[in-house]
């Protein structure tokens, strides 16, 4: 039996759903505070569980990517560690010096963890 795929708008309004349940409107609403259109909300009770479960690991990878941003500044430390003992003036340039390509790459890597600001979860991003 094939796997069925799931239908990425309604992937998209799930995840700007704001599931608490509001009597007054008697819908859910986005995130922004915005009730669900009738088009909106026929097309989410038409959700299968495909759709659940690709939310569900859409937000499984922004949870992992959360907290390697999380771990980076400890990450950078670990990383840093062996070239700074090697060095008698304990500076960053200094230690880029002893470094090879691809350490160089993870050099950026973890800074541009450290530097830019986390990214909010956005479906089919992460």
């Amino acid at each position: 039996m094939p796997k069925t795929q799931a239908r990425p708008e309604i992937v998209v309004l799930l995840c700007d759903a704001d599931i608490k349940h509001k009597r007054e409107t008697n819908t859910w609403n986005h995130l922004d505070g915005r009730p669900f259109s009738k088009e909106e909300r026929a097309l989410v009770l038409s959700a299968t569980r495909v759709e659940f479960e690709e939310i569900q690991e859409q937000f499984k990878r922004y949870r992992e990517h959360r907290r390697t941003v999380d771990e980076a500044p400890d990450a950078l430390e670990q990383f840093l560690a062996p070239f700074m003992e090697r060095l008698a003036d304990k500076k960053l340039g200094n230690a880029v010096e002893l470094m090879n390509e691809d350490e160089r790459a993870e050099l950026d890597h973890l800074l541009g963890l450290i530097i830019e600001p986390v990214r909010p979860f956005t479906p089919y991003t992460f």
